[in-house]
């Protein structure tokens, strides 16, 4: 079973996926005191997640993963709330987002601090999963982690062997952030596979950032799922460059390996909101139905490749 927001699932009932999606990723310590900056209203931008959520549903997507964890404002109430009125499956995960050091709450909690003791990350990772997130009931699905430019640094190993210890007592596949440019996912995977984590359970995720079909290859065979996941940032990446790197991959056999998805969000207070339509015009949930398949058509990428990427692995990975 595949837990979501509204309960547990069959595998075969996840229908088509998009792996990498955001509803809201907000700093909320900004939020309450600075609301001018940004001004995320809830009685706005509630609805506006319900009506594009709804629209998703209509171009053929049945599920996203949304992996918004701490450190990128993660309120499941909120969550539950879009929930609640769409058909959309939404799966949730726990984990902790850092690119350098873990929050001074964990400072002198845990291995290597001034108290030591057992990591409390795990703790928390496992009962999210077991138990549900914050009294709400909703479990988590998935596990998160992020390796950005600075790499492995201590916070962020901290993070990935916690990752990695609640995956082996519960299960749960892991998710990762990873910067493809300086290749970050081969870190990741030599930690988790330290830790005896079987790499056919991570996701590597921001992959499709990357034309290296070399690191590519390198990462799926030693068989992690490649997230080809950033469709729509084209100012990381040109469409053109992504389209043709999964091509690519499927003409080698690699479409078993990869699952596609936009990295959006209905609201993120990281950039300015008035900002995003003319920097990121194509970065929304509507993008890959719209944009991407064609074009991975027109490149001779076959149905049962799409419906692979779409449908069948993240069925695997999330089962």
């Amino acid at each position: 079973m595949v837990e979501t927001v509204r309960g547990a699932i069959a595998p075969e009932a996840l229908g088509k996926v998009l792996m990498h999606e955001h509803l809201f990723v907000l700093s909320p310590e900004f939020v309450e005191n600075y609301p001018e900056h940004e001004g995320f209203r809830e009685e706005e931008h509630v609805p506006e997640a319900i009506r594009r959520l709804k629209e998703l549903k209509d171009a053929g997507i049945d599920t996203i993963v949304d992996p918004t964890v701490i450190g990128l404002g993660r309120y499941i109430p909120r969550v539950q709330r879009v929930a609640a009125e769409v058909e959309v499956n939404i799966v949730v995960a726990t984990g902790l987002y850092t690119y350098n050091d873990v929050p001074h709450y964990l400072h002198f909690r845990g291995p290597g601090t001034l108290l030591q003791g057992e990591d409390p990350l795990v703790g928390m990772f496992v009962g999210d999963i077991r138990d549900g997130i914050a009294g709400t009931g909703v479990k988590a699905g998935l596990l998160k982690c992020a390796t950005d430019e600075p790499g492995v640094t201590p916070g962020v190993e901290r993070v990935l062997r916690a990752v990695a210890k609640a995956h082996l007592e519960t299960g749960t596949p892991i998710m990762t952030h990873t910067h493809a440019v300086s290749r970050r996912g081969l870190e990741q995977q030599a930690i988790f596979a330290d830790e005896g984590v079987d790499l056919s359970r991570v996701l590597i995720g921001h992959s499709g950032d990357s034309t290296d079909l070399g690191y590519l290859t390198e990462l799926a065979d030693r068989g992690s799922i490649l997230g080809m996941d950033r469709f729509g940032l084209d100012l990381l990446l040109p469409f053109e460059e992504r389209v043709n790197t999964v091509a690519a991959m499927c003409e080698r056999g690699y479409a078993g390996s990869m699952v596609l998805s936009h990295d959006a969000s209905c609201y993120i207070d990281w950039l300015p909101a008035d900002q995003l339509p003319v920097l990121t015009p194509n970065w929304h949930y509507l993008h890959i139905t719209r944009d991407v398949l064609p074009a991975l058509r027109e490149r001779g990428v076959s149905e049962t490749d799409i419906t692979t990427m779409l449908v069948d692995v993240p069925r695997r990975f999330l089962g």
